[in-house]
């Protein structure tokens, strides 16, 4: 494993996180041999979310540290809150609530960063200040940061809180490669020039901010993954073809193809299976060239 000292703490992660979303239909014993895995594998950042599982996942989670109390000093936590049943809410009463409550699953006493989940429209930058206060002085909270927010949202957020903003969990992936089209396409006319997030790869770079790709293998909700899907024949031909050259499985060349950008992407990795996990972390043991890497991207894509 391979790791990355985030600017501005103390945290020094791992290139891959595991995401902890789909824990929630599994037993405690299995998810406790999730955990063992992953940090045996070099894995110690994991992600979670309020909401993932209804709260189960983050149950199944703390009962696993209750087993083994010494692992918490060992790994990094983080969680998410905001999204609720039909709105958003960023009001400090629900994020103050949504820490606590993810506290007491957890199992632990300190959340090692907090996400803001889904931008809030109607968010008091003001009250989000005094939300992250309020849990960094009693010590529930280390760090902060946002979840699929563009640059003017972040700018806001950070005009307000002292805070440091230091992560940004975001979509990306080979087939979605938004964050990167409009910026290899300036000045152009064509759809891959349009900018539908405001050059947040940009942003997110001079800002010192680490963006955290989520569902790194999923082409769309409806379609689920991209890895030998009959609609990506043409980028699954290129990943067997480069997966041969490197010796890895396509899977993991799809998450070496992240990493291999220079903004120092962390990957969140939704797996439950252990077999899938150690393959994925067979992504750090390569460094694509960049020849192969604009060879990925530019399936079914063009340069200007």
């Amino acid at each position: 494993m391979k790791y990355y000292q985030i600017k501005d703490t103390d945290m020094n992660v791992s290139v891959i996180a595991l995401g902890c979303m789909r824990i929630a239909d599994k037993s405690v014993e299995q998810v406790e041999e999730l955990i063992l895995k992953a940090l045996d594998l070099g894995i110690n950042y994991f992600d979670h979310a309020d909401i993932y599982g209804g709260g189960k996942s983050e149950v199944l989670f703390g009962e696993v540290l209750k087993r083994h109390p010494e692992l918490r000093d060992k790994m990094y936590i983080q969680s998410k809150c905001g999204i609720c049943n039909g709105y958003y809410d960023f009001s400090k009463k629900h994020i103050l609530a949504s820490v606590n409550q993810s506290l007491e699953r957890l199992h632990t006493h300190y959340l090692d960063v907090l996400l803001l989940h889904r931008p809030d429209t109607l968010m008091d930058p003001k009250e989000v200040a005094e939300a992250f206060d309020e849990l960094y002085q009693e010590g529930k909270v280390k760090y902060f940061g946002v979840s699929n927010m563009n640059p003017m949202q972040i700018t806001l957020l950070q005009k307000y809180t002292k805070h440091k903003l230091i992560f940004n969990q975001i979509q990306f992936n080979a087939v979605n490669a938004g964050i990167v089209d409009s910026g290899i396409n300036v000045n152009m006319n064509n759809s891959g020039s349009i900018d539908h997030d405001g050059n947040l790869l940009e942003y997110c770079r001079i800002n010192d901010i680490t963006i955290q790709p989520w569902s790194i293998l999923q082409a769309s909700w409806e379609k689920g993954c991209f890895i030998n899907h009959p609609d990506y024949q043409a980028l699954n031909d290129k990943l067997k073809e480069l997966s041969q050259k490197y010796h890895i499985s396509p899977t993991a060349l799809s998450v070496a193809w992240i990493l291999r950008h220079s903004a120092h992407m962390q990957p969140i990795a939704g797996t439950t299976s252990i077999v899938h996990l150690e393959e994925l972390c067979e992504a750090t043991t390569i460094e694509m060239s960049r020849e192969d890497w604009y060879s990925l991207y530019l399936v079914d894509r063009q340069l200007p």
